[in-house]
Protein backbone atom coordinates (compact mmCIF):
# COMPACT_ATOMS: atom_id res chain seq x y z
CA UNK A 1 0.00 0.00 0.00
CA UNK A 2 0.85 3.45 -0.95
CA UNK A 3 2.80 4.88 2.41
CA UNK A 4 1.80 8.90 0.93
CA UNK A 5 1.20 11.68 3.92
CA UNK A 6 -2.90 11.90 3.93
CA UNK A 7 -4.84 14.71 3.04
CA UNK A 8 -7.69 16.67 4.25
CA UNK A 9 -9.49 19.82 4.69
CA UNK A 10 -11.94 21.50 6.65
CA UNK A 11 -14.72 23.74 5.70
CA UNK A 12 -15.89 25.79 8.86
CA UNK A 13 -18.40 28.16 7.40
CA UNK A 14 -19.75 26.49 4.55
CA UNK A 15 -22.11 24.69 6.10
CA UNK A 16 -24.22 24.00 9.71
CA UNK A 17 -20.68 22.51 11.44
CA UNK A 18 -17.64 21.97 10.38
CA UNK A 19 -17.08 19.44 7.84
CA UNK A 20 -13.67 17.98 8.01
CA UNK A 21 -12.70 15.76 4.55
CA UNK A 22 -9.88 13.40 4.82
CA UNK A 23 -8.06 11.09 2.09
CA UNK A 24 -7.84 8.12 4.38
CA UNK A 25 -9.71 5.05 2.85
CA UNK A 26 -7.67 2.05 1.59
CA UNK A 27 -8.83 -0.04 -1.11
CA UNK A 28 -11.48 2.15 -2.79
CA UNK A 29 -11.83 3.28 -6.01
CA UNK A 30 -13.91 6.18 -7.86
CA UNK A 31 -13.80 3.97 -11.06
CA UNK A 32 -15.75 0.87 -10.08
CA UNK A 33 -17.66 0.52 -13.52
CA UNK A 34 -14.10 -0.10 -15.08
CA UNK A 35 -15.35 -4.08 -14.15
CA UNK A 36 -18.18 -3.61 -16.84
CA UNK A 37 -15.16 -2.31 -19.42
CA UNK A 38 -13.03 -5.79 -18.94
CA UNK A 39 -16.05 -7.60 -18.95
CA UNK A 40 -16.83 -6.33 -22.56
CA UNK A 41 -13.01 -6.75 -23.51
CA UNK A 42 -13.55 -10.65 -22.11
CA UNK A 43 -15.97 -10.99 -24.65
CA UNK A 44 -14.73 -9.31 -27.66
CA UNK A 45 -11.44 -10.34 -26.79
CA UNK A 46 -10.22 -6.78 -27.79
CA UNK A 47 -7.16 -6.12 -25.82
CA UNK A 48 -5.72 -10.07 -26.19
CA UNK A 49 -5.71 -9.45 -29.76
CA UNK A 50 -4.45 -6.44 -29.78
CA UNK A 51 -1.48 -7.63 -27.98
CA UNK A 52 -0.99 -10.57 -29.93
CA UNK A 53 0.13 -7.80 -32.43
CA UNK A 54 3.06 -7.49 -30.80
CA UNK A 55 6.53 -8.84 -30.50
CA UNK A 56 8.15 -8.87 -26.76
CA UNK A 57 11.65 -8.55 -27.32
CA UNK A 58 12.75 -7.86 -23.94
CA UNK A 59 14.80 -9.89 -21.16
CA UNK A 60 12.41 -12.42 -19.78
CA UNK A 61 14.02 -11.94 -16.41
CA UNK A 62 13.92 -8.42 -15.86
CA UNK A 63 10.37 -7.74 -17.03
CA UNK A 64 7.91 -6.97 -14.44
CA UNK A 65 4.63 -5.85 -16.42
CA UNK A 66 3.70 -7.83 -19.54
CA UNK A 67 3.02 -6.29 -22.96
CA UNK A 68 -0.67 -7.64 -22.37
CA UNK A 69 -1.23 -6.30 -18.69
CA UNK A 70 0.36 -2.71 -19.77
CA UNK A 71 -2.11 -2.17 -23.32
CA UNK A 72 -5.21 -3.33 -21.22
CA UNK A 73 -4.14 -0.81 -18.22
CA UNK A 74 -3.76 2.26 -20.67
CA UNK A 75 -6.48 1.38 -22.86
CA UNK A 76 -8.95 1.13 -19.58
CA UNK A 77 -7.38 4.26 -18.39
CA UNK A 78 -9.10 6.12 -21.49
CA UNK A 79 -11.57 4.53 -21.38
CA UNK A 80 -12.04 5.97 -17.59
CA UNK A 81 -11.15 9.52 -18.77
CA UNK A 82 -7.34 9.61 -18.26
CA UNK A 83 -5.68 10.04 -21.70
CA UNK A 84 -2.60 11.49 -20.79
CA UNK A 85 -0.01 8.36 -19.93
CA UNK A 86 0.92 10.80 -16.57
CA UNK A 87 -1.94 9.53 -15.14
CA UNK A 88 -0.23 6.34 -14.33
CA UNK A 89 1.42 7.33 -11.52
CA UNK A 90 -1.85 8.02 -9.56
CA UNK A 91 -3.71 5.44 -10.76
CA UNK A 92 -1.02 2.50 -10.60
CA UNK A 93 -2.81 1.78 -7.01
CA UNK A 94 -5.95 2.02 -8.21
CA UNK A 95 -7.74 -1.19 -7.27
CA UNK A 96 -10.46 -0.85 -9.82
CA UNK A 97 -7.88 -0.70 -12.85
CA UNK A 98 -5.63 -3.55 -11.18
CA UNK A 99 -9.01 -5.90 -10.88
CA UNK A 100 -9.90 -4.88 -14.38
CA UNK A 101 -6.23 -5.41 -15.61
CA UNK A 102 -6.42 -9.06 -13.63
CA UNK A 103 -3.92 -8.05 -11.11
CA UNK A 104 -4.85 -8.16 -6.94
CA UNK A 105 -7.10 -5.45 -6.21
CA UNK A 106 -5.08 -5.47 -2.44
CA UNK A 107 -1.85 -4.87 -4.13
CA UNK A 108 -2.41 -3.11 -7.07
CA UNK A 109 1.42 -2.37 -9.07
CA UNK A 110 0.36 -1.48 -12.41
CA UNK A 111 3.02 0.15 -14.91
CA UNK A 112 4.14 3.22 -14.05
CA UNK A 113 4.08 6.51 -16.56
CA UNK A 114 7.79 5.65 -17.30
CA UNK A 115 6.59 2.74 -18.69
CA UNK A 116 3.15 3.62 -20.35
CA UNK A 117 5.90 6.10 -22.78
CA UNK A 118 8.43 2.91 -23.08
CA UNK A 119 5.43 0.81 -24.66
CA UNK A 120 4.03 3.64 -26.36
CA UNK A 121 7.32 4.16 -28.34
CA UNK A 122 8.36 0.55 -28.62
CA UNK A 123 5.66 0.16 -30.71
CA UNK A 124 7.05 -0.56 -34.42
CA UNK A 125 4.99 0.56 -37.74
CA UNK A 126 4.14 -2.62 -38.52
CA UNK A 127 2.85 -3.64 -35.37
CA UNK A 128 0.49 -0.37 -35.67
CA UNK A 129 -0.55 -1.50 -38.74
CA UNK A 130 -1.50 -5.16 -38.06
CA UNK A 131 -3.26 -3.69 -34.57
CA UNK A 132 -5.21 -1.94 -37.07
CA UNK A 133 -6.36 -5.13 -38.87
CA UNK A 134 -7.76 -6.57 -35.53
CA UNK A 135 -10.47 -3.71 -34.91
CA UNK A 136 -11.55 -4.06 -38.68
CA UNK A 137 -11.86 -7.60 -37.78
CA UNK A 138 -13.85 -7.32 -34.07
CA UNK A 139 -15.67 -4.58 -35.63
CA UNK A 140 -17.08 -7.16 -38.27
CA UNK A 141 -17.30 -9.73 -35.96
CA UNK A 142 -19.84 -7.10 -34.16
CA UNK A 143 -21.58 -6.41 -37.23
CA UNK A 144 -22.40 -9.92 -38.14
CA UNK A 145 -23.57 -9.90 -34.17
CA UNK A 146 -26.33 -7.00 -34.98
CA UNK A 147 -27.39 -8.75 -38.16
CA UNK A 148 -28.71 -11.73 -36.12
CA UNK A 149 -31.02 -9.45 -34.85
CA UNK A 150 -33.10 -9.10 -38.05
CA UNK A 151 -31.51 -7.72 -40.63
CA UNK A 152 -30.85 -10.23 -42.78
CA UNK A 153 -31.50 -7.89 -46.58
CA UNK A 154 -30.09 -4.30 -44.96
CA UNK A 155 -27.54 -3.09 -46.89
CA UNK A 156 -24.41 -2.18 -45.13
CA UNK A 157 -23.13 1.19 -45.18
CA UNK A 158 -19.37 2.15 -45.05
CA UNK A 159 -18.90 5.75 -43.86
CA UNK A 160 -15.11 7.37 -44.14
CA UNK A 161 -15.06 10.68 -42.45
CA UNK A 162 -11.55 12.54 -41.85
CA UNK A 163 -11.04 15.55 -39.00
CA UNK A 164 -8.21 17.53 -37.97
CA UNK A 165 -6.14 17.09 -34.87
CA UNK A 166 -4.75 20.02 -33.89
CA UNK A 167 -0.75 19.80 -32.54
CA UNK A 168 1.15 22.28 -29.63
CA UNK A 169 4.41 20.68 -30.48
CA UNK A 170 6.92 19.37 -32.96
CA UNK A 171 5.78 16.25 -33.12
CA UNK A 172 6.80 14.14 -36.66
CA UNK A 173 4.40 14.54 -39.20
CA UNK A 174 3.01 17.84 -37.78
CA UNK A 175 2.50 20.25 -40.64
CA UNK A 176 1.20 23.61 -41.16
CA UNK A 177 -2.71 23.05 -43.24
CA UNK A 178 -3.84 26.13 -44.54
CA UNK A 179 -7.44 25.45 -44.57
CA UNK A 180 -7.20 24.99 -41.25
CA UNK A 181 -4.90 27.76 -40.38
CA UNK A 182 -2.94 25.31 -37.95
CA UNK A 183 -0.31 23.05 -37.42
CA UNK A 184 -1.84 19.39 -37.11
CA UNK A 185 -2.85 15.92 -38.19
CA UNK A 186 -5.49 14.88 -40.31
CA UNK A 187 -6.66 11.25 -39.16
CA UNK A 188 -9.48 9.41 -41.56
CA UNK A 189 -12.09 7.57 -39.08
CA UNK A 190 -14.13 4.70 -40.79
CA UNK A 191 -17.66 3.10 -39.66
CA UNK A 192 -19.88 0.47 -40.62
CA UNK A 193 -23.42 -0.04 -40.17
CA UNK A 194 -26.57 -1.32 -41.24
CA UNK A 195 -29.23 0.85 -43.12
CA UNK A 196 -31.78 1.82 -40.67
CA UNK A 197 -29.60 1.12 -37.77
CA UNK A 198 -29.08 4.00 -35.70
CA UNK A 199 -25.29 2.80 -33.39
CA UNK A 200 -22.30 2.95 -36.01
CA UNK A 201 -19.50 0.60 -35.64
CA UNK A 202 -15.51 2.03 -35.40
CA UNK A 203 -13.46 -0.10 -38.22
CA UNK A 204 -10.37 2.48 -38.91
CA UNK A 205 -8.83 5.35 -36.93
CA UNK A 206 -5.43 6.42 -38.70
CA UNK A 207 -3.52 9.19 -38.05
CA UNK A 208 -1.90 11.08 -40.89
CA UNK A 209 0.05 14.17 -41.64
CA UNK A 210 -0.92 17.39 -41.76
CA UNK A 211 -0.55 17.89 -45.03
CA UNK A 212 -2.65 15.23 -46.27
CA UNK A 213 -5.64 15.24 -48.83
CA UNK A 214 -8.74 14.07 -47.39
CA UNK A 215 -8.68 10.82 -49.78
CA UNK A 216 -4.73 9.72 -48.79
CA UNK A 217 -5.56 6.08 -48.03
CA UNK A 218 -9.02 5.65 -48.78
CA UNK A 219 -8.64 3.69 -51.83
CA UNK A 220 -6.81 0.41 -49.97
CA UNK A 221 -9.18 0.78 -46.95
CA UNK A 222 -12.52 0.42 -48.68
CA UNK A 223 -11.20 -2.30 -50.93
CA UNK A 224 -10.05 -3.90 -47.65
CA UNK A 225 -12.96 -3.63 -45.88
CA UNK A 226 -15.35 -4.55 -49.36
CA UNK A 227 -13.26 -7.79 -48.94
CA UNK A 228 -13.78 -8.44 -45.67
CA UNK A 229 -17.40 -7.88 -45.61
CA UNK A 230 -17.64 -9.99 -48.38
CA UNK A 231 -16.08 -12.68 -46.82
CA UNK A 232 -18.26 -12.32 -43.53
CA UNK A 233 -21.66 -11.92 -45.34
CA UNK A 234 -21.20 -13.83 -48.68
CA UNK A 235 -20.68 -11.86 -52.10
CA UNK A 236 -24.46 -10.97 -52.66
CA UNK A 237 -24.33 -8.58 -49.74
CA UNK A 238 -25.00 -5.30 -50.88
CA UNK A 239 -22.59 -2.20 -49.80
CA UNK A 240 -23.30 1.23 -49.77
CA UNK A 241 -20.20 4.04 -49.87
CA UNK A 242 -20.85 7.04 -48.49
CA UNK A 243 -17.87 9.96 -48.36
CA UNK A 244 -17.57 13.81 -48.49
CA UNK A 245 -16.82 15.92 -51.58
CA UNK A 246 -12.89 15.64 -50.18
CA UNK A 247 -12.97 11.87 -50.94
CA UNK A 248 -14.03 12.65 -54.56
CA UNK A 249 -11.58 12.04 -57.30
CA UNK A 250 -11.61 10.07 -60.54
CA UNK A 251 -9.45 7.06 -58.93
CA UNK A 252 -11.67 6.94 -55.75
CA UNK A 253 -14.50 6.48 -58.20
CA UNK A 254 -13.19 4.29 -60.30
CA UNK A 255 -12.01 1.88 -57.60
CA UNK A 256 -15.65 1.91 -56.63
CA UNK A 257 -16.84 0.93 -60.05
CA UNK A 258 -14.59 -1.79 -59.95
CA UNK A 259 -15.41 -3.13 -56.39
CA UNK A 260 -19.21 -3.82 -57.61
CA UNK A 261 -19.97 -1.57 -55.05
CA UNK A 262 -23.11 1.15 -54.68
CA UNK A 263 -21.84 4.35 -53.66
CA UNK A 264 -23.19 8.15 -52.63
CA UNK A 265 -20.27 10.94 -52.53
CA UNK A 266 -20.94 14.59 -52.09
CA UNK A 267 -19.25 17.06 -55.31
CA UNK A 268 -17.85 20.13 -55.18
CA UNK A 269 -19.36 22.33 -57.41
CA UNK A 270 -18.41 24.38 -60.97
CA UNK A 271 -20.27 26.45 -62.98
CA UNK A 272 -21.65 23.97 -64.74
CA UNK A 273 -23.53 22.49 -61.98
CA UNK A 274 -24.15 25.81 -60.11
CA UNK A 275 -26.10 26.89 -63.13
CA UNK A 276 -28.43 23.63 -62.77
CA UNK A 277 -28.90 25.19 -59.28
CA UNK A 278 -29.69 28.25 -60.40
CA UNK A 279 -32.76 27.41 -62.55
CA UNK A 280 -34.94 26.12 -59.62
CA UNK A 281 -32.95 29.03 -56.73
CA UNK A 282 -35.63 31.59 -57.45
CA UNK A 283 -38.48 29.18 -57.58
CA UNK A 284 -37.26 28.31 -53.90
CA UNK A 285 -36.61 32.15 -52.73
CA UNK A 286 -40.16 32.90 -53.18
CA UNK A 287 -41.30 29.98 -51.51
CA UNK A 288 -39.19 29.98 -48.65
CA UNK A 289 -39.82 33.99 -47.93
CA UNK A 290 -43.98 33.35 -48.70
CA UNK A 291 -43.88 30.66 -45.44
CA UNK A 292 -40.75 31.28 -43.55
CA UNK A 293 -39.73 27.86 -43.70
CA UNK A 294 -36.70 26.06 -45.92
CA UNK A 295 -37.51 25.44 -49.27
CA UNK A 296 -35.63 22.64 -51.54
CA UNK A 297 -36.17 20.80 -54.83
CA UNK A 298 -34.03 17.97 -56.28
CA UNK A 299 -32.90 17.51 -60.17
CA UNK A 300 -30.71 14.75 -61.54
CA UNK A 301 -28.63 14.24 -64.61
CA UNK A 302 -26.35 12.18 -66.19
CA UNK A 303 -22.20 14.04 -65.65
CA UNK A 304 -19.40 13.38 -66.84
CA UNK A 305 -16.49 15.78 -65.79
CA UNK A 306 -12.82 16.36 -67.75
CA UNK A 307 -11.15 13.72 -65.79
CA UNK A 308 -14.12 10.80 -65.60
CA UNK A 309 -13.33 8.15 -67.54
CA UNK A 310 -17.37 7.10 -67.72
CA UNK A 311 -20.53 9.27 -67.42
CA UNK A 312 -22.51 9.10 -63.90
CA UNK A 313 -25.36 10.38 -61.87
CA UNK A 314 -25.08 13.43 -60.34
CA UNK A 315 -27.97 14.94 -58.12
CA UNK A 316 -28.41 18.32 -57.59
CA UNK A 317 -30.30 19.82 -54.09
CA UNK A 318 -31.20 23.52 -54.38
CA UNK A 319 -31.92 24.94 -51.44
CA UNK A 320 -33.58 28.46 -50.29
CA UNK A 321 -32.92 29.13 -46.50
CA UNK A 322 -34.87 32.15 -44.58
CA UNK A 323 -32.85 33.26 -41.24
CA UNK A 324 -34.89 36.41 -39.20
CA UNK A 325 -33.48 39.34 -39.92
CA UNK A 326 -31.09 38.17 -42.64
CA UNK A 327 -31.32 37.58 -46.66
CA UNK A 328 -32.60 34.18 -47.67
CA UNK A 329 -29.34 32.16 -48.16
CA UNK A 330 -29.26 29.65 -51.24
CA UNK A 331 -27.33 26.15 -50.21
CA UNK A 332 -26.89 24.33 -53.19
CA UNK A 333 -25.16 20.83 -52.98
CA UNK A 334 -24.35 17.93 -55.40
CA UNK A 335 -23.87 14.03 -55.15
CA UNK A 336 -22.56 11.68 -57.17
CA UNK A 337 -23.67 8.16 -56.97
CA UNK A 338 -24.34 4.63 -58.75
CA UNK A 339 -27.74 4.03 -56.80
CA UNK A 340 -30.95 4.01 -57.69
CA UNK A 341 -34.20 5.39 -56.49
CA UNK A 342 -35.25 9.01 -56.14
CA UNK A 343 -33.51 11.77 -56.10
CA UNK A 344 -34.51 13.15 -52.55
CA UNK A 345 -34.48 9.85 -51.23
CA UNK A 346 -30.62 9.21 -52.13
CA UNK A 347 -29.75 12.53 -51.03
CA UNK A 348 -31.32 11.95 -48.02
CA UNK A 349 -29.06 8.70 -47.41
CA UNK A 350 -26.01 10.80 -48.04
CA UNK A 351 -26.87 13.01 -45.32
CA UNK A 352 -27.11 10.30 -42.72
CA UNK A 353 -23.38 10.37 -43.02
CA UNK A 354 -23.19 13.08 -41.02
CA UNK A 355 -23.96 10.92 -38.16
CA UNK A 356 -20.36 9.93 -38.46
CA UNK A 357 -19.50 13.18 -37.15
CA UNK A 358 -21.18 12.63 -34.07
CA UNK A 359 -19.11 9.30 -33.39
CA UNK A 360 -15.76 11.51 -34.18
CA UNK A 361 -16.88 14.13 -31.78
CA UNK A 362 -17.10 11.28 -28.90
CA UNK A 363 -13.82 10.31 -29.97
CA UNK A 364 -12.21 13.91 -29.58
CA UNK A 365 -14.62 15.16 -26.41
CA UNK A 366 -15.21 12.23 -24.47
CA UNK A 367 -11.95 10.36 -25.32
CA UNK A 368 -9.62 13.07 -26.03
CA UNK A 369 -8.07 10.75 -29.24
CA UNK A 370 -6.34 13.99 -30.53
CA UNK A 371 -4.10 14.25 -27.56
CA UNK A 372 -1.40 13.22 -29.90
CA UNK A 373 1.91 14.58 -27.91
CA UNK A 374 4.08 12.06 -28.20
CA UNK A 375 7.36 12.85 -30.48
CA UNK A 376 7.02 9.56 -32.75
CA UNK A 377 4.43 9.92 -35.46
CA UNK A 378 3.88 5.91 -34.82
CA UNK A 379 3.71 6.27 -30.65
CA UNK A 380 0.82 8.61 -31.62
CA UNK A 381 -1.13 6.26 -33.96
CA UNK A 382 0.03 3.64 -31.70
CA UNK A 383 -2.10 6.20 -28.79
CA UNK A 384 -5.27 6.75 -31.65
CA UNK A 385 -5.44 3.09 -31.77
CA UNK A 386 -5.99 2.38 -28.24
CA UNK A 387 -8.51 5.11 -27.87
CA UNK A 388 -10.19 3.56 -30.58
CA UNK A 389 -9.87 0.20 -28.65
CA UNK A 390 -11.40 1.55 -25.53
CA UNK A 391 -14.41 3.56 -27.86
CA UNK A 392 -15.17 -0.21 -29.29
CA UNK A 393 -15.69 -1.23 -25.72
CA UNK A 394 -18.11 1.46 -25.34
CA UNK A 395 -20.00 0.65 -28.29
CA UNK A 396 -19.79 -2.62 -27.44
CA UNK A 397 -22.00 -2.20 -23.97
CA UNK A 398 -24.05 0.78 -25.71
CA UNK A 399 -25.21 -2.22 -28.68
CA UNK A 400 -26.17 -4.66 -25.60
CA UNK A 401 -27.99 -2.07 -23.77
CA UNK A 402 -29.60 -0.49 -27.07
CA UNK A 403 -33.53 -0.83 -25.61
CA UNK A 404 -32.01 1.91 -22.61
CA UNK A 405 -28.75 3.37 -23.92
CA UNK A 406 -29.10 3.29 -27.34
CA UNK A 407 -28.50 6.64 -27.78
CA UNK A 408 -26.08 7.26 -25.25
CA UNK A 409 -22.91 9.00 -26.11
CA UNK A 410 -19.36 7.74 -24.58
CA UNK A 411 -19.68 11.03 -21.88
CA UNK A 412 -22.66 10.41 -20.69
CA UNK A 413 -21.87 6.37 -20.27
CA UNK A 414 -19.06 7.14 -18.75
CA UNK A 415 -20.94 8.79 -15.95
CA UNK A 416 -23.43 6.30 -15.66
CA UNK A 417 -21.63 3.15 -15.18
CA UNK A 418 -17.96 3.75 -14.92
CA UNK A 419 -17.79 6.57 -12.67
CA UNK A 420 -19.00 5.38 -9.61
CA UNK A 421 -17.33 4.82 -6.02
CA UNK A 422 -16.63 1.54 -4.27
CA UNK A 423 -14.43 0.19 -1.52
CA UNK A 424 -13.20 -2.90 -2.65
CA UNK A 425 -12.76 -6.40 -0.11
CA UNK A 426 -10.59 -9.00 -1.63
CA UNK A 427 -10.21 -12.32 -0.05
CA UNK A 428 -9.06 -15.44 -1.04
CA UNK A 429 -11.87 -17.27 -2.29
CA UNK A 430 -13.67 -13.70 -4.07
CA UNK A 431 -13.40 -9.67 -4.49
CA UNK A 432 -16.34 -7.81 -3.61
CA UNK A 433 -17.41 -4.21 -4.34
CA UNK A 434 -19.31 -2.63 -1.88
CA UNK A 435 -21.13 0.27 -4.20
CA UNK A 436 -23.09 3.39 -2.69
CA UNK A 437 -26.94 2.26 -1.73
CA UNK A 438 -27.82 5.58 -3.39
CA UNK A 439 -26.13 5.33 -6.64
CA UNK A 440 -28.37 7.23 -9.00
CA UNK A 441 -27.52 5.03 -11.87
CA UNK A 442 -27.73 1.32 -10.31
CA UNK A 443 -30.92 0.22 -12.95
CA UNK A 444 -28.42 1.18 -15.81
CA UNK A 445 -25.26 -0.58 -14.09
CA UNK A 446 -26.49 -3.95 -13.12
CA UNK A 447 -28.53 -4.25 -16.66
CA UNK A 448 -24.98 -3.73 -18.32
CA UNK A 449 -23.71 -5.68 -15.53
CA UNK A 450 -26.37 -8.59 -16.77
CA UNK A 451 -25.80 -7.86 -20.32
CA UNK A 452 -21.98 -8.97 -20.07
CA UNK A 453 -22.55 -12.21 -18.07
CA UNK A 454 -23.28 -10.99 -14.64
CA UNK A 455 -26.29 -13.47 -12.19
CA UNK A 456 -28.06 -11.24 -10.31
CA UNK A 457 -28.15 -13.19 -6.68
Amino acid sequence: MSQSTKQSALFEGAFGKPVHVAFDTEAQTSDAGLVLLAAADAKLGLTRALAGCLTDSRAKGQVLHSLEGVLRQRTFSIAAGYEDGNDATALRRDPALALACGSSASEAALASQASISRFENSISAEEAVLMGRELEDIALAQLRRQRRKGRRRARILVDLDPSVDEAHGTQQGVLFHGFYRSWCYLPMFGFLSFEGASSQLLFSARLRPGTSRESRGAIPLIERIVGKIRAAFGPRQGIVVRLDAGFCYPQILDALDELGVQYVVGMGSNKRLKAIAAKMLPTLRKQAANTNESARSFDEHQYRARRWNRTRRVITKAEAIPYPGRSIKDNPRHVVTSLRGRAERVYDLYCLRGDAENRIKELKRDLQIDRTSCSRFVANQVRVLMTAAAYVLYQEIRWRLRRRLGNAQVGRMMTTLVKVSARIVESTRRVVLHMPVHFAFKKDWMLAARALGARFC
